[in-house]
């Protein structure tokens, strides 16, 4: 039975990251970002590549912390509080767990760039409006000692300033993963205007030329070299969404202290009070689910799917309590962009479709359990 509790490190890591994150990341610099039209935040990425985030999961030979999982969701946990902008997820995560799951000189030259916070990477996995698995969007034929890719492909995060792409695709015999350029012939990018404001673009493969040393792994009838690091993922973005319902819980316990009415503060009344206190619960249950995915995905990863499915059902769920508790505690004025509740609220609807909506984990969560 995987332990519940974080351990000492852990604690020091989630000491530190709130730290620097409160200080170099809060929401204002998200706000510089939406008013000055900027979807990534490079020198903040610098930073925390500095930190060593960039190689939580990359192995120590290869210029990385190898921290584990479960520290992977420590950081994104942090950086949800602050909405802080950066292609953790999609780069220190999904690309870090297929990189080294290849154990080759080219992929470890590769995890080292990711360390060093010099190499980017973007998931083109969703050709459909939402994330399904298995689905023939970008097909993949032989074609002069390599393939020929063609097909759509949407919501790809950090699709418009990534150096390297990781692209799922469709054989006549199964299912493969390309590393290829972000800048290949043939390939078309079209930006994604998401309400949060982030990077995010649609990818179109017209014939796209790769060879069969930028195949991941073998092709196979299950991607199998593909889903520990979409497990990996749906994690890292349920303990994003755990982020900011905590970081909108200490906003809504702030206006409730703050915020006078009848003389007194109404954070004093019975009624609020039962509220904040279901919402408190509710967070703690879900991080709980996010620990346990974590500890999961580190200690037994081939049997991790109902524990990672089940966090980001908790942590989506959680999120939209919180964000809608604290728009009917705040009344008006949390509708509005004075206050920075908006910025949590938009970043919410956004994770919550990324790597798989409720609906979607919902009923691999029902179809994991036998129901």
């Amino acid at each position: 039975m995987v332990s519940l509790l974080p351990t000492e490190d852990e604690i020091i890591l989630a000491d530190s990251a709130r730290s620097f994150l409160d200080e170099v990341a809060p929401v204002s610099r998200l706000r510089a970002m939406r008013d000055a039209g900027q979807g990534h935040d490079h020198d903040l990425w610098q930073d925390m590549s500095k930190l060593g985030w960039a190689g939580v999961l990359i192995p120590k030979a290869a210029g990385g912390a190898d921290m584990g999982y479960a520290a992977a969701n420590i950081l994104s946990f942090e950086m949800g509080k602050t909405l802080a902008v950066s292609p953790f997820i999609s780069t220190s995560v999904i690309a870090a767990t297929v990189l080294r799951q290849l154990r080759t000189d080219r992929a470890n030259r590769r995890l080292t760039e990711i360390a060093k916070g010099d190499l980017v990477y973007a998931l083109a996995f969703d050709g459909a409006p939402k994330h399904l698995q298995n689905t023939p969007d970008v097909m993949a034929r032989p074609s002069r000692d390599g393939f020929l890719l063609s097909g759509p492909k949407t919501l790809v995060m950090e699709g418009g300033v990534a150096d390297r792409l990781l692209v799922s695709t469709k054989v006549k015999y199964g299912y493969a993963v390309f590393d290829i350029a972000a800048t290949q012939t043939g390939l078309s990018s079209s930006p994604m205007n998401l309400i949060d404001g982030r990077d995010a673009v649609r990818l179109g493969f017209k014939d796209v030329w790769v060879s069969k040393d930028d195949l991941c792994g073998e092709i196979d009838q299950e991607e199998p070299i593909l889903k520990r690091a979409l497990l990996a993922g749906y994690a890292a973005v349920a303990a994003e969404l755990s982020g900011i319902a905590a970081g909108v819980f200490a906003l809504t316990i702030a206006y409730l202290k703050d915020r006078q009415q009848f003389g007194r503060p109404i954070g004093s009344f019975q009624a609020l009070q039962h509220r904040v206190a279901h919402l408190w619960c509710e967070m703690e249950v879900t991080a709980s689910t996010i620990l346990n995915a974590g500890r999961m995905l580190d200690s037994d990863p081939d049997n991790a799917d109902l524990a990672v499915s089940l966090a980001k059902v908790r942590a989506i769920r959680t999120a939209r309590l919180a964000v809608g508790e604290a728009i009917q505690m705040h009344g008006g004025i949390g509708m509005t962009d004075a206050l920075d509740l908006g910025f949590y609220m938009k970043r919410a609807r956004v994770a919550s479709e990324w790597l798989g909506d409720e609906s979607y984990h919902t009923e691999r969560v029902a179809q994991l359990r036998g129901l």
